[in-house]
C-alpha cells in the first residue's frame, strides 16, 4: 500500500490573499499530518489568522503530540491571543504509522467525506470552529489502514458554492461517484473544486480548499515523492 495526497487550492474571486491556510508534516513516529485552517473574514486578515492556527498545530505535532490535544492548544491559543473575538476552522487529517490508523481531527461544521470497506460515508457530527470559546475540543475519529481508503475534507467555500444562484454542491454524492471510478486524490481534489466554481460561475464566493488523503496500492519504487504546482502572477 501506499499514501497519496491530493491538494486543490483556489483564492476567493478578486482577493489578493487566501485566507486559507495548509501545511503538511511529517510525524515523528512515521507517516504524516496534513494540517487545514479557514480564518474568519477573508484576505490578508484571515491569513494571519489561519496561519496562526496551523503554525501552532503543526509545531506540536512535529513534537509528537496527539493531533486532538495539538487541536484543543490551538484553540486555546487562538482565543488567549484574540480575546476570543475571531475563530477559525481547523482540520487534521493524520497517516499515523505507530497506530496503523487514519486520524481526522474536526473543528469544522463542514463535513469530511470517506470511503472505507468498499461504501462512502459522512462526517457531520457538530463541530465547531476554534478561537471563540475556552476549551474547544475537536472531534476525532479513527479509520485502521487498509486499501481503498479515502478522506476528504474542505474549507467553507465548497458547501457555500453556488449560494448566489440558491443551489448547494452534493459533495457526497460527487466523493462517491468518483471513488466508486477509481479517481485518484488529485483527481477527486481537481474535481470538487472545479465543481464548486461551476457554480459560482467561474468566480469562487470564497476562499476554496480541498485535501484528499488515500491508502491505494503501491506501484514502483520506494522513493518518497512531493508535488507541488503553484501559479505564479
Amino acid at each position: 500500500m501506499e499514501a497519496q495526497l491530493g491538494v486543490a487550492k483556489i483564492n476567493k474571486y478578486a482577493s489578493s490573499e487566501s485566507g486559507d491556510t495548509l501545511e503538511v508534516v511529517e510525524r515523528p513516529g512515521g507517516g504524516i499530518s496534513v494540517v487545514l485552517a479557514d480564518g474568519q473574514r477573508s484576505g490578508k486578515s484571515a491569513k494571519r489568522i489561519s496561519n496562526m492556527v496551523v503554525r501552532k498545530v503543526i509545531s506540536l505535532l512535529a513534537e509528537g503530540v496527539r493531533d486532538g490535544a495539538a487541536a484543543r492548544a490551538a484553540a486555546d491559543y487562538l482565543y488567549t491571543h484574540r480575546s476570543g473575538k475571531v475563530q477559525s476552522t481547523l482540520n487534521i487529517i493524520s497517516l499515523d504509522m505507530e497506530s496503523q490508523t487514519l486520524v481526522v481531527t474536526r473543528n469544522n461544521p463542514a463535513p469530511v467525506l470517506v470511503k472505507s470497506n468498499g461504501s462512502t460515508r459522512i462526517l457531520e457530527d457538530e463541530s465547531v470552529p476554534v478561537g471563540v470559546y475556552k476549551n474547544t475540543r475537536p472531534v476525532i475519529t479513527e479509520f485502521d489502514l487498509a486499501e481503498g481508503l479515502m478522506v476528504a475534507c474542505f474549507s467553507d467555500g465548497i458547501t457555500n458554492a453556488g449560494q448566489r444562484r440558491s443551489q448547494s454542491l452534493d459533495s457526497l454524492a460527487f466523493f462517491e461517484r468518483y471513488t466508486q471510478e477509481n479517481f485518484g486524490p488529485q483527481a477527486i481534489a481537481d474535481g470538487l473544486l472545479q465543481e464548486a466554481l461551476v457554480l459560482d460561475e467561474g468566480r469562487a464566493s470564497d476562499d476554496i480548499s480541498v485535501v484528499v488523503l488515500g491508502v491505494l496500492p503501491m506501484e514502483g519504487d520506494q522513493v518518497r515523492r512531493l508535488s507541488l504546482r503553484l501559479p505564479l502572477k
